[in-house]
């Protein structure tokens, strides 16, 4: 397995994203991955080598610029609350890293898919129009301050998973996100998972010790990345 940091600029910072890809002579499909809130930690990483291994070329993207990871949770929402509050800023760093990795002479740049966990960057990106042919959201925000509204403007399919329990995601989140989805004309699908909550693809959620909102589900888990990878099964290979 080929590894290399991807450094590149983007709104101010400097981004050291994680490249992984199995050395072969022909050009593949890509896969963005974009961490949860706290960086670019052992998590994303270790779903970029899973994709890498099954032939994709992957980069793990890095989130708050150097490659930080911030374990406080609190301390990492507060960074990210100045791009909840303009999703320029988020399209803007999804955006430097699918140009980084669409550059690479070992992508095919028309056969690009992002996943996103809990920060909804790879859905700000579809939201942009950027020429992607899917985008995953594994319980990630739905709600935006800059909805679509024009039909066609979403390139990509879009699937989000999402626990039916998750109070950071509220039915009426979802009814939003449904209407956003429905008048962007899009093919789009939402999963929910019962008496499931927010971060259920974490195996560390527990540590966060609020199981309320918290809490790692492995039937959740499974069965999203495996619909996720049907998806792109079928847009990229």
């Amino acid at each position: 397995m080929h590894q290399e940091t991807l450094t590149y600029e983007s709104d101010g910072l400097t981004m050291r994203s994680q490249l992984f890809y199995n050395p072969e002579p022909e050009v593949r499909a890509g896969v963005l991955v974009f961490p949860e809130a706290f960086g670019l930690d052992k998590a994303t990483i270790s779903r970029a080598v899973r994709l890498a291994e099954l032939g994709y070329v992957v980069l793990a993207c890095d989130l708050h610029g150097d490659g930080l990871v911030v374990d406080d949770l609190q301390e990492a929402m507060s960074m990210l609350q100045p791009l909840f509050d303009n999703p320029a800023r988020t399209r803007a760093r999804a955006a430097a890293a699918l140009q980084a990795l669409a550059a690479r002479p070992e992508v095919d740049e028309k056969r690009i898919g992002a996943m996103g966990f809990c920060f909804p960057a790879s859905l700000e990106l579809a939201r942009s129009g950027a020429a992607i042919k899917a985008a995953v959201g594994f319980h990630t925000g739905l709600a935006t301050k800059a909805p679509v509204t024009e039909a066609g403007a979403i390139k990509a399919r879009v699937l989000v998973c999402i626990g039916a329990d998750d109070p950071f995601i509220a039915p009426a989140q979802r009814a939003d996100f449904e209407s956003e989805m429905r008048t962007a004309k899009v093919e789009w699908q939402m999963h929910l998972y019962g008496d499931t909550v927010h971060s259920f693809t974490n195996p560390e959620a527990a540590k966060r010790n609020m199981p309320h909102a918290i809490r790692y589900n492995a039937q959740a888990a499974t069965e999203s990345w495996d619909s996720a990878l049907d998806m792109f099964d079928c847009v990229l290979k």
